[in-house]
């Protein structure tokens, strides 16, 4: 078999908000497993070195946009371009998103509806648009990336666990509809990971970002990739988590929200 029919079987993953994080560990394993890479992020200098080691380093094709999802019109931009380039998705990880912190009368409407249009507005409509493709040729993942504040109400960053709550209800209910298709959806619900998440918020005061058993980001990737490949619908990282949120189910509603809002208050000084 020669190159060019190798290069052609390789299937093709796009994975959004690449550049850091849980999403850049997920990039390099996908690399490593031989998948093309289509990457999106904001960061342009990261996705440049990528394009500079990657290609040479796995073997693989990878292009990227440099692409603020908060823009309505980004889903639409990708999926034409690549529609244009004849460049098929395979598996499509939705993964950007970003939190803020604060008493919701207090915080900044402009950032919480720019939120909402990465967390959710955007991560339904790239679904919307790539599923099609997906279903009709009988295969497909497709891997959002929740958050274990999606199982409970969070004061203090109200917004963004309500998001969360909706990619692990949109995420169940269209893998029940996609059984059979051959396409599969798996929502990864990791706890808190140690990342530039709690900076991103202005959260790096609060309780729970002192946390010192929080999980790193490739071990939370490693593990979403793995339910990803084993179809299973719903991933969460680590024992503790899985424990925390199986507990929840159990629990007065209040009383969880009040146990939030208590882990999200700033440490009080010594």
């Amino acid at each position: 078999m020669n190159k060019t029919s190798e290069s052609r079987q390789k299937r093709t993953a796009l994975i959004t908000g690449a550049a850091s994080g849980i999403g850049y560990q997920l990039t390099q394993i996908f690399a490593r497993h031989n998948y093309n890479l289509v990457l999106v992020d904001k960061n342009e200098q990261k996705l440049t070195e990528i394009i500079d080691e990657f290609p040479q380093k796995f073997g693989i094709s990878v292009k990227t946009f440099v692409k603020d999802l908060s823009i309505p019109t980004s889903p639409e931009e990708i999926f034409t371009e690549l529609q244009q380039e004849s460049i098929k998705i395979d598996v499509l990880v939705n993964n950007a998103g970003f939190g803020t912190y604060g008493v919701f009368n207090e915080t900044d409407l402009t950032i919480e509806l720019q939120m909402l249009q990465v967390n959710m507005v955007s991560l339904t409509h790239l679904t919307k648009l790539f599923l099609k493709d997906m279903v009709e040729q009988n295969y497909g993942k497709i891997l959002n990336v929740a958050s274990a504040a999606a199982f409970q109400p969070g004061p203090l960053m109200a917004v963004y666990f309500a998001t969360k709550a909706y990619v692990l209800s949109f995420s169940e209910a269209i893998a029940n509809e996609l059984e059979g298709t051959g396409v599969s959806v798996t929502v990864l619900c990791p706890g808190p990971t140690a990342s530039e998440f709690q900076q991103t918020a202005a959260m790096e005061d609060s309780k729970i970002a002192s946390v010192n058993r929080m999980m790193d980001t490739e071990t939370v990737a490693r593990i979403g990739y793995r339910g990803l490949m084993k179809n299973k619908t719903v991933v969460v990282p680590g024992m503790r988590n899985k424990i925390l949120t199986e507990s929840i189910r159990f629990t007065p509603r209040n009383l969880v929200t009040k146990v939030v809002r208590s882990m999200h208050e700033l440490k009080k000084n010594r």
